[in-house]
């Protein structure tokens, strides 16, 4: 029936900004950083996005701790790879672009296995069922070369296949605009999801499963269809990262790599949709920089890691949102002068815990190159009493000028709250 009157619904023109400005980034990134390791590095990002978001799908979205979720972006990964040999074997005629498609698909049905049994819990038995099903999993790698190819891993080439407009993902710039393609889509479509009202559900269930089963829905069914969503996700992701490195092995499907994706998905922002595409970015950062700066870059990502834990439980994307809460109503500038405080005690602390802990590392992996070492430009002595005494005097000043900036950041935190929460008040009053 015709509608006798008209309806006027506004373009939300902040969305189509944030998804424009993402696009704009995807595509533009790869013509700023040209060289070979940046470019390589963008692809690891975009895979990494995808992978986080896929896990912060059960952890933020639907309450559900999950230990194993490389399981189904490492078979995912395996079986995109089988797929990309039989392609250069000229068994399928499909074009590679759509391999990370096979590696999804086959993800998701491996979810339809495991996830029946995993998600018959919640809570802590199911993080203990998925750490079960990971180890299984990972042993299996070992004990059956035949698919998972042993130590060695499968290797492969991803200039196979049709080529349609000449297009061969030979040159790394090429298969980053694929990476970036399934990014986005991947990206928007994880976003729908959560406007779903299958997504919705989800949120309930993981606030309160009881009052959800108590209206009529069956909570073990929800949770159990997100983690299929979720595992096909991570298979497009793992298949992508079998065209980029063209090999995966058995370190694909380890507990060390669902444990970096849990660690980086928090340190990004779990509560938050955008949180993942964050902790993407700084997992493949870690990863490829941090790591090569240092050997001790893991102590360093799990003082990170502590650190956030303690004073922002929220994540990176929290930080963000609550500092433009801030702003909107125009305070964020009396914070400025806490923030440099906060910044550069932190700093200091971290430069003194740096050079203990670089001073201990060259003592028990370098000895034979002896006591001297280069940090940031100086020449420290390892076994001298004074390169010690400097670095714990520089760590607890950092530390104990940090404490007092924290305290007073905090205070003026709060003032600030109750300015706006009775600005709040005031306008509902209007």
């Amino acid at each position: 029936m015709a509608k006798d009157h008209y309806e006027f619904k506004p373009h939300n023109v902040g969305r189509w900004l944030v998804w424009g400005g993402y696009a704009l980034i995807l595509a533009v990134a790869p013509l700023l950083f040209t060289s070979s390791l940046s470019q390589t590095m963008l692809s690891q990002m975009g895979i990494a996005i995808i992978v986080c978001l896929s896990y912060n799908m059960l952890l933020g979205q639907g309450g559900m701790l999950s230990f194993g979720h490389a399981v189904y972006s490492g078979l995912g990964s395996f079986l995109a790879i089988h797929t990309l040999n039989l392609v250069s074997k000229g068994h399928w005629p499909i074009p590679v672009s759509l391999v990370p498609i096979a590696g999804g698909l086959a993800s998701a049905l491996f979810a339809v296995l495991f996830g029946y049994v995993t998600t018959k819990k919640a809570a802590t038995p199911f993080a203990m069922i998925t750490l079960g099903i990971g180890e299984l999993v990972w042993a299996s790698s070992l004990m059956f070369p035949e698919f998972f190819g042993g130590e060695g891993g499968i290797s492969s080439n991803r200039v196979a296949g049709p080529r349609p407009l000449g297009i061969t993902f030979g040159p790394q710039i090429q298969l980053y605009y694929l990476i970036a393609f399934y990014t986005f889509a991947c990206t928007a479509a994880m976003f729908a999801f959560t406007r779903t009202p299958l997504g919705r559900m989800l949120n309930a269930v993981r606030d309160n499963p009881e009052r959800v089963e108590f209206v009529g829905y069956d909570t073990q069914k929800v949770r159990y269809i997100a983690f299929i969503i979720a595992a096909f996700f991570a298979g497009i992701s793992g298949g992508l990262a079998a065209l980029n490195f063209e090999i995966v092995t058995s370190e694909v499907v380890s507990g060390y790599r669902s444990g970096a994706y849990l660690l980086f998905t928090f340190l990004g922002g779990a509560t938050f949709f955008f949180g993942p595409i964050i902790g993407g970015v700084l997992m493949v950062l870690a990863f490829v920089l941090l790591s090569e700066f240092t050997k001790a870059w893991l102590l360093y990502l799990g003082l990170v890691f502590l650190f956030m834990v303690m004073y922002a439980p929220g994540g990176i994307a929290s930080l963000i949102m609550m500092n433009l809460r801030v702003a909107a109503y125009g305070r964020l500038k009396d914070l400025w002068v806490s923030y440099l405080a906060l910044s550069t005690t932190a700093l200091i602390a971290l430069l003194g815990a740096g050079v203990m802990i670089e001073m201990v590392y060259h003592l028990q992996l370098n000895a034979a190159l002896g006591p001297n070492l280069k940090f940031l430009g100086a020449t420290l002595n390892a076994k001298g009493v004074n390169a010690w005494f400097g670095a714990g005097f520089v760590m607890l000043t950092g530390i104990g000028l940090f404490e007092l900036a924290r305290r007073q950041y905090s205070k003026q935190w709060g003032e600030i709250q109750e300015f706006i929460e009775k600005e709040i008040k005031r306008r509902e009053t209007l």
